[in-house]
């Protein structure tokens, strides 16, 4: 049988099968990838949770008394509690701060391609150094920070070793004692929120930038020629205009906020996560559940499920809350 006797509709579904088959093989490479290091470990943690596993061997099960364990475990609510300490400091200002420099790095200033490569450059730079170049920068002796605070009259801080709430040493400051949930986060892991928020906040610049140069220029034309003004411009236009890039920034912060670890662990990282425990936060607990304290795999994965529903509900809520707002052009 000629390819023109073949019916119509036969050669229409065989090209969408060609068609089909190359746009698998296309994303077959990235596929693997995410089936062999996302969601088989998934699956994997989700079953080890369900066993006792210390030191790599299954030496019982446990169903759901583990997770059971979660609701009286004292260091699991702390290691949550200053994880959130971590995301609530974290994404407002990262997302705040990276596009006000985004909107002054929009303008047509000079040298502008050097002023966005010098706001990237954290971004790029090991972590490594620069954790090491901030835990000196907040040294209680020999810190830039605290020379600059001794310069103007105020005493030296500890930072990464004080366990102190910010909230309660400001009120202490006013001859106020809070109680100890309304302490805030410890002075160590302001310190680390600092650190973060510098070294990753050029990766947002970079992302609003994007967004604000896909914005059609015709748009603050019309407004200027109608007399409004820069807030006028950038409230009723860019902020509207650049709702999709805000809501890809807040989630993917979110969730990165929350998978804190390399900084906490160089800058603070001691056998009880700081200074008493205050800059521990959930991944470090995951580790030191699974590789210290006799390798508790099968309870280090229960916290990580945990974990993985924590971020997987804060996502849909901020999908549910925020998308509705978002406006595509």
């Amino acid at each position: 049988m000629t390819e023109h006797a073949i019916p119509i509709e036969i050669r229409r579904r065989r090209k969408r099968y060609k068609e089909l088959l190359r746009a698998l093989l296309y994303i077959s490479p990235a596929a693997i990838i995410i089936l062999v290091f996302r969601v088989l470990p998934i699956i994997a943690a989700f079953g080890v949770s369900f066993y006792y596993v210390i030191m790599g061997k299954i030496v019982g099960f446990a169903g759901l008394s583990q997770y059971l364990m979660l609701l009286s475990d004292s260091e699991f609510w702390n290691a949550l509690r200053n994880t959130s300490y971590f995301v609530v400091g974290t994404v407002p200002v990262s997302l705040f701060v990276s596009l006000f420099i985004a909107v002054l790095l929009n303008q047509k200033i000079k040298a502008l391609s050097i002023y966005r490569t010098i706001y990237f450059l954290p971004v790029v730079t090991s972590l490594v150094a620069v954790a090491i170049v901030w835990k000196w920068i907040f040294h209680p002796r020999l810190g830039l920070f605290n020379s600059f605070l001794e310069s103007i009259g105020f005493n030296h801080l500890m930072w990464l070793e004080e366990p102190r709430g910010v909230f309660a040493m400001l009120a202490a400051r006013m001859g106020i004692e809070l109680p100890t949930w309304m302490a805030g986060p410890s002075l160590a892991l302001v310190a680390i929120i600092i650190t973060n928020l510098w070294r990753g906040i050029g990766y947002n610049i970079v992302i609003f930038l994007a967004g604000l140069q896909n914005i059609p220029n015709e748009y603050y034309e019309a407004a200027r020629i109608d007399g409004a003004n820069r807030f006028q411009t950038f409230w009723k236009i860019t902020w509207p205009l650049i709702s999709p890039t805000t809501f890809y920034v807040v989630i993917m912060t979110t969730i990165v906020s929350f998978q804190v670890f390399t900084l906490v662990y160089l800058m603070t990282g001691t056998p009880v996560g700081g200074p008493l425990g205050t800059t521990k936060v959930l991944v470090y607990y995951i580790f030191e559940k699974g590789f210290e304290s006799g390798g508790d795999m099968g309870y280090a994965s229960c916290v990580a499920l945990v974990l993985f529903v924590i971020v997987l509900g804060l996502t849909l809520i901020q999908r549910r809350l925020i998308e509705r707002r978002v406006h595509y052009y």
